[in-house]
This record gives C-alpha cells, structure tokens and sequence, in this order.
C-alpha cells in the first residue's frame, strides 16, 4: 500500500506540470460556472441541482482527457518496464495512479465549493441534496477514471486511449440516458437502460442516497481496476 501513495503522489504531481490539466480544469470549471447561474436565479431550489446534473456530461469529456497517458504514456517512454522491475505489485501501480487521477479531479471539484458558499450568503441552502451530489460526482468520477485508466493500459497511443475511454463512456452514460427518453422503448430493452450511469446518479442530484447504486459504482469501479490490473500483468509475461 505504501508503494501505491508513493505513486498516487507522483501522478499527482505530475497533472500540476501537464498544460492539458490545466486546459481541462479551466474549461471544466467555465462551464460549470456558466451553468451554475442557473441555480442561482430567484425561485430555483438552494441544492445546486442543475449543476450536479452537467456535470457528469462533463466528465465524459474531461476524464478521457485526464486519464489517457497514466499509462500509455509509460508505455510509449519506455518507462513502464523500469517501473515492473521494481518491486512494485501492479495492483499498486494501478491503485497508485487511480488514487492520482481521483484526487486530482477533487482539486478540479474543490472551486464549485464556492457556489455552496454564494448560496449561503444569499439564501437557505439545502445541504442534503448538496452532499449526496458530490458523493454522486465522486463515486462517477472514480468509475470513470478507473474506465479511463483501463483504455490507457490497453494501447502506447494517448490519443487512442482518450477516444477509446470517451467512446465508453459515452456507451455506459449518454446512450442509455437518451434510450429512456423513447417512449417506444420498452420491456427489457427499457430495463437495461434505466441501469445506465447518469440513469443512477440522477437519485444523487436528488438528495437521495440509494446504497444499490453505490454498491454499483464502487463494485463497477473495483472491476475495471481488476481487468486492468490484470493487462499489466499480461504485459509483464510477453
């Protein structure tokens, strides 16, 4: 566990010399700004619904940005074959730069703190619904990272893992959402969809803390994590 901090605070690290971070937080956070004015307008509900609704659409964009060279970018250096000689398991060369990577999108989330604060200084802020959105953003946003992470082990191209991991995302979030938007889906086809990501974070944004769709997120999480963990050892042997 020791070698995986040591890694998860070199990944960190290193996002605060990458200007791709950096683009990415800025745009991340004019959007989520832009569309916070919408939760402050006279007579909308103090819980910052809105935003937490957007910004899962957001990560889909952003997160394959963030994720693409974890490693991929190991791969294409070279790097990565000096890192499994070392004694150091994969499991804590994944669980490492997963850490990174999570924690660095709450140093992206850490501004919109700020909306709650201009929501107390000028209303009576429901934090119910409030908290239960940045658990919601946390636990998609780990889920996508760990997706993230999986493409980046998969090809030496940062390119390729950033469109492989936002064509997933797309599959597991915009997809099923639009789905359930047809009236003419129906029976299972309508069931499968409604088990789609933003389909579950939806009770989030809601103030509702379903321990079925959290159990969902982290067991889903956890799968990604093993199959890449298990590319990296694949890897070791050729």
């Amino acid at each position: 566990m020791t070698h995986a901090i040591v890694i998860a605070r070199r990944e960190l690290g290193s996002y605060f010399f990458s200007p791709i971070a950096y683009v990415a937080m800025f745009l991340f956070l004019l959007v989520a700004g832009f569309l916070f004015r919408a939760d402050f307008e006279p007579g909308q509900p103090v819980a910052m619904r809105l935003i937490f609704e957007w910004m899962v659409w957001l990560m889909v964009f952003t997160i394959p940005v963030l994720c693409m060279g974890l490693i991929a970018q190991e791969l294409a250096a070279g790097t990565i074959e000096t890192l499994m000689t070392a004694p150091v398991s994969e499991t804590s060369v994944v669980v490492g730069k997963f850490l990174g990577s999570v924690l660095f999108l709450g140093v992206i989330l850490s501004p919109t703190l700020l909306y709650v604060a201009l929501l107390r200084l000028y209303g009576r802020p429901d934090y119910g619904p409030i908290l239960s959105g940045y658990l919601g953003v946390v636990l998609v946003g780990a889920l996508f990272s760990a997706i993230g992470l999986f493409c980046s082990a998969l090809t030496r191209s940062q390119v390729v893992a950033a469109v492989a991991c936002a064509a997933i995302l797309f599959g597991v979030t915009i997809v099923p959402w639009y789905a359930t938007s047809q009236a003419t889906l129906i029976g299972f086809w309508r069931t499968a969809a409604e088990q789609g990501v933003f389909n579950r974070y939806l009770d989030f944004s809601k103030g509702v803390i379903d321990t079925g769709n959290v159990a969902f997120f982290v067991l889903t999480t956890a799968a990604f994590l093993f199959v890449t963990v298990k590319v990296l050892e694949s890897r070791r042997w050729r």
